[in-house]
Order: structure tokens, then C-alpha cells, then sequence
């Protein structure tokens, strides 16, 4: 089994380590706080390779002044980091494809590809703040949180059509030589594009990719697991009831078999994990549950716990903030003793035949010393109990 590190890139909160939590709207991250963050997750890479891990994931994210997710362009830390390492692979988690021109995309994402030697992944989702998206995406492809449900179905529908569009460009253009493109929203040369001396009727993207392009894609719907499915992405799953996984895991395959050929048991897809050990129960959770509290006090808004299944069996009633109890029971978080964490991995690993598990060791508020801590004993102390 493959093992990768995950990191939001948040600041360091010394409130939430005093177990005082803020509300996040009264947040505001310095400069220096945001840069010291950026510095600290350049090193967590080194170390992860150090360390022996297979892969290392950065998220995008925009304008978060409150310090939760604070790396605006994670292919341009990794272009830095394939400098400063020599074999363990680098992706994102997720770039936000709306928010992107798609050929920006695909001209950044090859450069890094071929930087690193073919060590890069492109990692795809559809966006989670309004803020980010509403500014960013030249089609105003929104994600409606504060939205009524009727109003909610006609912006996601939205932003799947935009996002299969710009994906469509981006895929078209790491995978052709010369390429032009006519969908709703691009048109690709524009329409009269000439050069001094003829008419512009394609496009070649510039650099093109030396190396095998591989796409990930987050999952959180029947629909976006039809669609990474139909076009060949692989799925990342997370924060979800492992029940839920493990339907949708073997609903991939069947999926994807129908349209591009048999996969073995866990190719194709990741699993992540939030890990927090510690030598006692007691010590784990006492310090685990300060970070797992922040993050939910950050993602409860946006719905990220619709993946929880509610005590009457079905699906979590909207609103839903989990408790640690919540998330270690339904094996969504592993929070505890080097043993009490291989259980919960074993367990994924035996059910989901898993091949590649990704850790999110740093929860928000944590320090990076704890992060780092953290990777060395989930290496150390962790893995060798894996069966």
C-alpha cells in the first residue's frame, strides 16, 4: 500500500491549542502568519520524502484571511519542492477548476509535470467558498451554500456544466498536439484569431507534457462519481461514513469497467484519513479533538458532513457538526493509540483492497511540529502493524 500526506496549509492558531477556540469570521491571519505557513509546508514535503512516503498533496484556496487553507497556487510550492526532492510524487488537492482559464491550467500543470520529471498529479474539484469562485471563475460558476435547495440545484448544475467544459479543454490540450475546441462557454481559437501571416485555426499547447498525465478528482455524489467514471479520473474520497466509501468504491469500478476496462481492487483510488496518535488514548483525543472541533468549526457550514451517517441509519441530517465520537466510530478520522489507528487503516485497507491511503496529519490549529511529529509515527509506529 502507497501511502501520501495531505496539508490544507493552515496557520498556527496558539488560541486553539489553549482549547479557546474563535469564531472563524473573527480570525485574521497576518502576512507573516500566512508566509511562515507557505515556508513550513516546503519543509513538510522534504520531510515526507525523508520520511519514505509515496506522495504529498497541497490545497488550493483563495482569500481566506481567517488562516484555514492559505496556499492560493499549490503547483507553484511543488514546482519548488521538485526542486528539493528527487522521488515522491506531488499533487493538489484540489485545484479548482472553475476558477481557472482551462488552458492556464493546462499550461502551469505540464510545466510542473515535466519540472518534476513526470512526479506530478493533477488533482481536480468543483470549488466549497462562494468568495473564491464568484471572484475568480470568468462564468460565475458558484457553489450556493447560503442557497435555498431549488436555488442550490440550478447552481450546481451550473458549475458541473462549466467544470466539464473547462476540463474538457484541459484534457483536450495535454492530449493532442494541435487542438481547437467550439462548447458553450469557450471557443477555441476565438473566432477571426489570425497571425501576421494566416489564420489561427488551432492551438498547441506550449510546453507540452512529456510524461503520462494522471487526473484526480474529489467525490462526494452520485453524479460526480458517474462523470470521474465516464472520462477516466481517478476518485478521492474523504470524511464519509466508511460504509458510504465502500459503496461508491465498488460503484466506480463497475462504472468505469463499462467504459475504459477492469480495474484491480484499488486502482484509481484514494482514501484519506485524518490522523492524529498519540502514546494514550487519553492524550490522543484530548489534543486530537482541539483540531478536529476547528475543523468542523471551518467546513460545518459548508455541508462537508452530508458523508456522516445519522444515528436512524440514514444519511445526516443537514447542519450536522460531528463529534470526535462521531467521526472515530463511522471510521472517518483515526484518532488514538499507533494501535487503535492501525485498526481503523486495516480495516479500510481490508474491506476497500486499498492501494493508495493518503494521511491529513496537521488538523487546523496544530502546529507544524506536530505535524511532523505526527508523520514520523504514523511511519514509525503505524505502518508496521498494517498486516
Amino acid at each position: 500500500m502507497r501511502h501520501g500526506v495531505f496539508f490544507f496549509g493552515s496557520v498556527e492558531m496558539p488560541d486553539v491549542l489553549a482549547g479557546n477556540p474563535v469564531p472563524a469570521a473573527r480570525r485574521r491571519a497576518t502576512r507573516q502568519q500566512v508566509w511562515h505557513a507557505h515556508e513550513r509546508l516546503v519543509g513538510m514535503g522534504v520531510l515526507a520524502e525523508e520520511l519514505g512516503y509515496d506522495s504529498y498533496w497541497l490545497a488550493e484556496h483563495h482569500f481566506q484571511h481567517e488562516g484555514y487553507e492559505v496556499v492560493p497556487n499549490a503547483m507553484m510550492l511543488e514546482a519548488h519542492l521538485a526542486a528539493k526532492t528527487q522521488r515522491i510524487q506531488l499533487g493538489s488537492m484540489f485545484s479548482i477548476v472553475p476558477q481557472w482559464n482551462p488552458l492556464r491550467l493546462a499550461e502551469d500543470f505540464a510545466s510542473l509535470l515535466n519540472l518534476s520529471g513526470g512526479r506530478a498529479v493533477l488533482g481536480v474539484g468543483r470549488g466549497t467558498v462562494s468568495r473564491e469562485l464568484r471572484s475568480l471563475t470568468a462564468h460565475q460558476a458558484d457553489i450556493g451554500v447560503l442557497s435555498s435547495n431549488e436555488e442550490r440545484k440550478v447552481i450546481d448544475a451550473h458549475n458541473r456544466e462549466v467544470f466539464a467544459e473547462y476540463m474538457d479543454i484541459v484534457r483536450t490540450a495535454l492530449s493532442q498536439e494541435t487542438f481547437s475546441y467550439n462548447g458553450k462557454f469557450f471557443e477555441l481559437p476565438p473566432p477571426d484569431s489570425r497571425d501576421p501571416d494566416h489564420e489561427a485555426d488551432t492551438l498547441t499547447l506550449v510546453p507540452g507534457p512529456l510524461h503520462p498525465v494522471e487526473i484526480w478528482q474529489a467525490v462526494t455524489s452520485p453524479p460526480t462519481l458517474d462523470y470521474a467514471a465516464e472520462v477516466g479520473h481517478g476518485c478521492v474520497w474523504w470524511n464519509q461514513y466508511h460504509g458510504y466509501i465502500r459503496e461508491q468504491w465498488e460503484r466506480y469500478a463497475e462504472l468505469y469497467e463499462r467504459r475504459h476496462g477492469r480495474l484491480a481492487p484499488g486502482q484509481n483510488r484514494i482514501l484519506v484519513l485524518p490522523i492524529h496518535i498519540a502514546d494514550t488514548h487519553e492524550e490522543a483525543w484530548r489534543t486530537g479533538r482541539i483540531g478536529h472541533d476547528e475543523f468542523w468549526n471551518l467546513l460545518a457550514p459548508f455541508g462537508w458532513s452530508s458523508g456522516y451517517r445519522g444515528d436512524d441509519g440514514n444519511r445526516a441530517p443537514a447542519g450536522l457538526v460531528p463529534t470526535l465520537e462521531q467521526s472515530t466510530k463511522q471510521k472517518c478520522w483515526a484518532v488514538g493509540t499507533p494501535e487503535e489507528v492501525a485498526e481503523i487503516v486495516q480495516h479500510h485497507k481490508d474491506t476497500l483492497g486499498l492501494e493508495h491511503l493518503v494521511v491529513f496529519p496537521h488538523f487546523p490549529g496544530h502546529t507544524y511540529d506536530m505535524a511532523a511529529e505526527q508523520m514520523r509515527r504514523f511511519t514509525e509506529q503505524v505502518v508496521p502493524l498494517l498486516r
